[in-house]
């Protein structure tokens, strides 16, 4: 089949697995917030690729570090090391409480070996008998077979079959039924620190206190996944830092290569060293290119301007989406912290967050949603502050169109 000259949505249908549903937009342009169709037609991205760009599109940085180690080397396996990856790893290590770092490609795929460290872990350490998995309902960790039945959403992980075993969910910030299901065969509690696809619920203080506590009562390692809350999300480099909760296992992903696709999985010596040689791998796995832009992501997102810049963007977005709220009545309240929010769909309007997001992008913005009934906001974390406020202005027209038809 030959390639037309002029690419269609329509051809996405002919020659694509039909598990997506894109846009009839096809976006062929992106500087900073803004991404412009192949009609010409511009939109303010309130998305970021879902939390990934995380300094916008084509920020400089990225793009001189995308050129520059583009010419000098792509790609070794790991048969050999490089010096992108040992730059970045040695950047993750300094800037955060871990000793080690393992490189993937995906939040998925950080996720996977997380959860086989943990796996393993136990085993070595305390027998084969130590391996329940606590997780969380409506939670998110990835698509791989193991990952999609650890995250707490049936309609990802149903249909394929006999599922990984010993996986134990209970509701999120429920002490109660955490504690009612906690004991030492558990292995490993994986959680996001506040729940992305699930709907933008984040973690209750006392309930992270309680975690953790539990964990170490009966030996369990506690593994955060920060593939969507890491990297400045929140305002702080990785959401844990928030608090006084560490976790174990770290996975970081999205937003660490601000569009490239790379992930991290960060630990501790003494649980690293139970990932023998051979026990995992990855073929593209911190890769020089990859890394080489993840290196130049964190040397910005890294510092006091932006993680700070956050925090007053938040405000911005906040306060903007509660004005709007006061004006048409359509969410029942904002939630979620720093460039992650969500806007919750009230008694009026339930399951129909879809229809917001695509009225927003008749209007020439780019949103999420998170589940039927939250619209998420997810921009780059730079975004200048006149593009919230002209994002807003197009929101506020797109609810209006929902609200007086």
């Amino acid at each position: 089949m030959s390639v037309n000259k002029t690419l269609t949505r329509a051809q996405f249908d002919e020659v694509m697995v039909p598990n997506y549903a894109p846009s009839a937009i096809i976006p062929v342009r992106g500087e900073g917030s803004r991404v412009w169709d192949q009609e010409g037609n511009e939109f303010i991205d309130f998305a970021g690729g879902i939390a990934v760009n995380c300094l916008g599109h084509c920020h400089p940085a990225l793009v001189g570090a995308l050129k520059e180690q583009g010419e000098k080397l792509w790609h070794l396996s790991n048969v050999m090391t490089n010096e992108p990856a040992l730059t970045l790893a040695t950047k993750l290590v300094d800037a955060t409480f871990a000793d080690k770092v393992y490189f993937a490609n995906s939040g998925a795929e950080a996720n996977e070996a997380a959860l086989k460290l943990a796996r393993r872990y136990a085993m070595d350490k305390f027998g084969a008998e130590k391996d329940q998995i606590i997780a969380f309902d409506k939670a998110f960790h990835g698509r791989t077979f193991f990952t999609v039945s650890v995250g707490g959403q049936a309609a990802y992980s149903d249909g394929f079959g006999p599922k990984p075993q010993s996986i134990t969910h209970v509701p999120f910030n429920d002490i109660a039924a955490l504690e009612a299901v906690f004991s030492d065969t558990t292995c490993a509690v994986m959680m996001e620190p506040l729940q992305g696809e699930g709907g933008i619920i984040d973690a209750d203080p006392e309930f992270l206190q309680v975690v953790r506590a539990l964990c170490d009562k009966h030996n369990a390692l506690l593994i955060f996944d920060e593939v969507q809350t890491g990297v400045g999300r929140l305002g702080e480099l990785y959401a844990y830092m928030r608090g006084d909760v560490v976790p174990d296992i770290l996975t970081t992903a999205k937003a660490l290569g601000g569009g490239f696709p790379i992930a991290a999985m960060l630990t501790t010596k003494a649980i690293a060293d139970h990932l023998k040689i051979g026990t995992h791998g990855s073929t593209y796995g911190g890769n020089p290119l990859a890394c080489a832009i993840g290196n130049a992501v964190l040397d910005v997102v890294n510092t006091p301007a932006v993680l700070n810049g956050v925090k007053v963007r938040e405000q911005l977005l906040r306060d903007g989406l509660n004005k709007i709220n006061a004006k048409y009545q359509v969410f029942s309240e904002v939630r979620g912290q720093g460039l992650l929010l969500g806007a919750v769909m009230n008694d009026k309007y339930q399951g129909r967050a879809k229809d917001f997001l695509t009225a927003s992008v008749n209007e020439g913005l780019m949103t999420l949603i998170a589940g039927v009934n939250v619209v998420r906001f997810a921009p780059s974390l730079v975004i200048p502050e006149a593009d919230i406020a002209e994002g807003l202005v197009r929101f506020e027209r797109a609810v209006a169109k929902i609200v007086a038809p």
